[in-house]
């Protein structure tokens, strides 16, 4: 061998590149896929949890499409107005009387009451300083009946009670000459109490006491109201109150 194939023998592989051996090939991982039977367990949970999701959070287009006969009516709200109340009797005896009037200047009264109860009776009741008047009308044997469905002013007798006890009746009047001569000798006084002496017109000779004051009239329903007495100036005084009550 000459000496030029030896320098070529030991150039050669200096010159030629040396070959790499390539990177193994990845190997493809196969997915894992889910059983038929666990799929299906999944896609029942998320319908459930969709379905909570929306019964949690009504979308608003259900909820405009709500029919509007769904929903309660609202309950009527009691009317409040001021009246000018009247408790009157003879001094030495007989009944008494509760009139309402919404003009103190017209002497014909909106609801004229006589009670079954004498006036030293309602005075000694005023001693205590609260007096409830409960006056009620039974209408469960009358359903059908024009007393049922009628105003509570048309009423003409009534079951007294006077704070928790019953002590008669009551019956509703017209007013008299001596009722409208008695309201026009007062329609001067807005409030107040006293003695109206005899010889003013009266039929008897006897003295009427009276109670004269500004009342809260509540109409709760058609089956209910009530008066209520405002003391003046807010202050400390007598607390008395009527209720009209028809049961059924």
């Amino acid at each position: 061998m000459t000496k030029i194939d030896s320098i070529r023998r030991f150039l050669l592989p200096c010159l030629q590149p040396t070959t790499t051996t390539p990177p193994p090939t990845p190997t493809t991982v196969k997915k894992k896929r889910l059983s038929t039977s666990l799929r299906k367990n999944l896609d029942e949970n998320t319908t459930q949890e969709t379905t909570l999701h929306h019964q949690e959070y009504p979308s608003s287009s259900s909820s405009s499409s709500t029919s509007p006969t769904s929903l309660l009516p609202a309950p009527s709200r009691s009317s409040r107005t001021m009246v000018i109340g009247t408790i009157f009797g003879h001094r030495r005896g007989g009944h008494v009387w509760f009139c309402i009037q919404h003009n103190r200047l017209n002497s014909k009264p909106s609801l004229l009451l006589e009670l079954s109860i004498s006036t030293s009776t309602i005075i000694r009741e005023m001693k205590c300083g609260l007096v409830r008047i409960a006056l009620e009308f039974n209408a469960g044997g009358s359903v059908e009946s024009e007393l049922s469905r009628c105003p509570l002013h048309s009423i003409p007798t009534w079951t007294l009670f006077c704070n928790g006890r019953k002590l008669g009746f009551a019956n509703r009047r017209k007013a008299t000459r001596e009722n409208r001569v008695m309201l026009k000798t007062m329609q001067n006084i807005t409030v107040g109490a006293g003695v109206i002496p005899h010889g003013c017109g009266f039929g008897s000779g006897e003295e009427m006491m009276y109670m004269r004051a500004n009342y809260e009239y509540v109409v709760g329903s058609s089956d209910s109201e009530s008066f209520h007495l405002i003391n003046p100036d807010e202050g400390p005084g007598q607390e008395l109150s009527v209720f009209l009550i028809r049961s059924r």
